[in-house]
């Protein structure tokens, strides 16, 4: 049985929606801010895809480190939205999208949606990781595009 849910942020950051998607739409760019992410390889792309890469994470569980590699997919890359979807065996998907708006004096907002869907037994602590990873991403989002901006 799966289990699924999800969390949302914002970020605002002075750049344009061409440089957000440009980083956003690029997972081989994600080790700058994904907190997790150890190593990210392109592969041919998937059917239906933009990009596809094999990601490595480095997850913890108390004392112990250990790496999971996972699929994910670019399936939308525009002025408006990223749409990326992960794939780990077993049987979990992470869903990211992401909707981006102009806003007065030259900011953009970055509103991103992430689901999670997971074995129940794996649910908890996959979502826990997932959450904390993200919010970890989002708290350095802005400064990057504004550093990388400017």
């Amino acid at each position: 049985m799966l289990s699924s849910d999800s969390f949302s942020y914002t970020v605002q950051a002075r750049c344009t929606r061409a440089h957000a998607v440009a980083l956003l739409g690029d997972l081989s760019r994600q080790g700058e801010l994904h907190p997790l992410i150890v190593r990210v390889r392109q592969l041919p792309a998937r059917p239906g895809a933009l990009a596809s890469y094999a990601i490595t994470d480095r997850l913890a569980l108390g004392p112990l480190h250990f790496p999971v590699t996972y699929q994910a997919d670019v399936l939308v890359a525009n002025e408006d939205e990223v749409v990326t979807v992960a794939r780990q065996q077993p049987a979990t998907t992470v869903r990211n999208h992401t909707r981006l708006r102009d806003e007065p004096d030259g900011v953009v907002r970055i509103d991103v949606e992430i689901t999670l869907s997971a074995p129940a037994p794996l649910f908890g602590y996959a979502f826990r990781q997932a959450r904390a990873a993200h919010l970890g991403l989002a708290s350095r989002l802005g400064a990057t595009l504004e550093g990388q901006a400017s």
